[in-house]
């Protein structure tokens, strides 16, 4: 008599489940088992078993690897590493993606989206044990000092970093000797512009910015032609025409006014006109452009100059943008006190450098402040308040990033030759890898190794 197999529990997708049958007779047929692709796995059991006898095959062995995914702990911050479709992708690529509950809330991806995309969704309650066991950590900001110390020292972690503000996060990380790659220290080169964070939250920052000073005018931003009159287009300057600033031009346009932009790398210029705005030359510019298209440090009296040049457009604007940031330096002073008393009064002045110091002499970080009659709008992380297109464009900087250490079978390599992952590299091994890091620590008396 044939052996009759029925399954109690089959789960062709999951990996490592176990799979039962009722044997309904003896002899030595193949007994089928699943695969995690659907597929029959034959082989031979001897005809001992008794009929009626439930049993289980124990799970194939599996050396899949561990992506986790903890919630941001950070307060206000609302974005998550991973989304639905970034899930789907590495799971193909062969990793268990497991995510810590209710990640995804902030950004309004619930658990049930991430959950059938092939995410494993862990209760808080199990979220240290899952970041301790993870081959691979993702996350939006950098971790907490409970998080570092839960990582193992044979993970990968990918965040953002902000070493020259987190020194002592970083020598924490250092004595526990997991890798950490920096999403905000991914170079600035042509193969890595898929990975740009900086520029992809930038470009999220930009746009709500003009929004927030639309919301805060007094005033309409479009020409409008009425028959109880005509209303002017709302004049809007941007100090910096970079990923942010250009995005700004670009909003405001959009909304229907007259911008003009200023920038003292002269390879901006044509970007901001081909926006339809209006470039702001100042009288003897050098091109102040640095390495991977940052703005190098100006001189006072370039500085000076650019002031002088832009002061009487700012006293006839309704809105002012700055933008303006110098890689691992203060933000550059561009509006003084002076130059706030010269605009009229319900004009406003959003500051996207203000966390780094500001552009603003007034701006106050995380506040919305009012100065001589003009609004200053000094909110941090903008971002954070478009968490779903935010999470979305993180999420695939990430998973591209990721995909330079990931084998054929998900494994992760923590080989970092190649020149974007040694770019990134923060920490690894108990050893400072970004050398200004290294600098600036061994000056505090650290040592890189």
């Amino acid at each position: 008599m044939r052996n009759e197999f029925r399954p109690e529990v089959v789960s062709p997708k999951r990996v490592g489940v176990r799979v039962l049958f009722r044997a309904a007779g003896g002899g030595t047929d193949p007994i089928p088992r699943l695969d995690p692709g659907g597929c029959a796995l034959l082989r031979t059991y001897p005809a001992s078993l008794a009929p009626d006898r439930l049993f289980a095959f124990p799970p194939p062995p599996t050396t899949m690897p561990t992506l986790f995914v903890p919630a941001e702990k950070r307060p206000g911050e609302t974005r998550i590493a991973a989304v639905p479709d970034t899930v789907k992708r590495f799971v193909k690529a062969g990793l268990t993606v497991r995510i810590e509950e209710g990640a995804g809330n902030g950004a309004r991806i619930l658990d049930s989206h991430l959950a059938e995309e092939g995410a494993e969704i862990v209760p808080v309650g199990e979220a240290r044990a899952a970041l301790s066991s993870a081959d691979l950590v993702l996350k939006v900001q950098p971790p907490t000092e409970e998080e570092c110390d839960a990582i193992g020292p044979e993970s990968v972690l990918v965040s953002y970093a902000w070493p020259s503000l987190n020194h002592d996060l970083v020598r924490r990380a250092q004595g526990r000797g997991f890798a950490w790659l920096a999403m905000d220290l991914v170079p600035r080169i042509s193969r890595a512009q898929s990975m740009d964070a900086l520029s992809s939250q930038a470009t999220v920052a930009g746009y709500k910015a003009v929004l927030l000073a639309a919301n805060h005018l007094p005033k309409l931003c479009p020409l409008l032609m009425t028959a109880a009159g005509t209303v002017p287009p709302a004049k809007v300057v941007v100090f910096g025409a970079g990923v942010a600033g250009l995005q700004a031009i670009a909003t405001a346009r959009r909304l229907g006014c007259v911008v003009e932009a200023t920038d003292v790398r002269l390879a901006a210029k044509e970007q901001v006109e081909s926006l339809g705005a209006r470039f702001i030359d100042v009288p003897g510019g050098a091109d102040m452009e640095g390495s991977g298209g940052y703005a190098k440090e100006a001189s006072a009296e370039f500085l000076e100059r650019q002031r002088e040049e832009v002061k009487k457009r700012v006293a006839e604007a309704d809105v002012v943008i700055t933008t303006a940031l110098i890689p691992g330096r203060p933000a550059p002073k561009l509006v003084d006190e002076q130059m706030v008393r010269s605009m009229s009064p319900g004009s406003v002045i959003v500051d996207l450098a203000v966390e780094t110091g500001g552009n603003c002499d007034l701006s106050e970080r995380g506040e919305v402040v009012e100065r001589h009659g003009v609004t200053i709008v000094g909110l941090v992380d903008l971002p954070t308040t478009v968490p779903m297109h935010a999470s979305m464009l993180y999420s695939k900087n990430v998973l591209a990033l990721s995909r330079l250490m990931l084998g054929e079978g998900g494994e992760v390599s923590r080989d970092f030759e190649d020149e974007v992952l040694a770019g990134c590299l923060l920490v690894k091994g108990g050893e400072i890898r970004h050398e200004p890091t290294a600098s600036a620590l061994e000056g505090e008396g650290v040592t890189s190794a």
